[in-house]
């Protein structure tokens, strides 16, 4: 068994769905992987990964209006606003998301399904550069 670690750096523009499906099959083609299991983690709370639709662009629209709507911006909702109006929503939406995501590499490719991207989803309105740690076990 081998293991590679990497964080990846991801500048954001503000919220949103930003696709990070290309860097990280580069890093994988980069490691000559064969067969393993590739973890990603993101290092924040206002922040989150997921496993989304890639070819329409009105899912990541939705998806932003949704949570907008879900989790609204209002500081009146909340006792935790230490940096602005979207800071406790953030935390929320990040609650409600994932951190972390595991997916099977094989013959040295991620097998996610057609349609399928990675996504880092900010949850803050400014610019922010993000960590993605991601985690690499293969078989030797």
């Amino acid at each position: 068994m081998r293991m590679h670690i990497h964080k990846l750096q991801v500048p954001t523009r503000g919220k949103g769905l930003y696709e990070i499906t290309g860097q990280v099959a580069g890093w994988l083609q980069e490691r000559e992987a064969e067969n393993g299991l590739l973890t990603l983690f993101i290092q924040h709370t206002s922040a989150s990964l997921l496993v989304q639709e890639n070819a329409a662009p009105d899912v990541v629209l939705d998806l932003n209006t949704f949570f907008a709507r879900l989790v609204p911006e209002d500081a009146k909702l909340y006792r935790h606003n230490d940096e602005g109006p979207d800071d406790m929503p953030a935390h929320i939406r990040a609650a409600l998301t994932l951190t972390q995501l595991s997916i099977p590499v094989e013959r040295g490719r991620m097998t996610l399904g057609t349609w399928q991207g990675i996504y880092l989803f900010e949850h803050r309105s400014v610019p922010h550069r993000r960590s993605v740690v991601l985690h690499l076990i293969e078989e030797a």
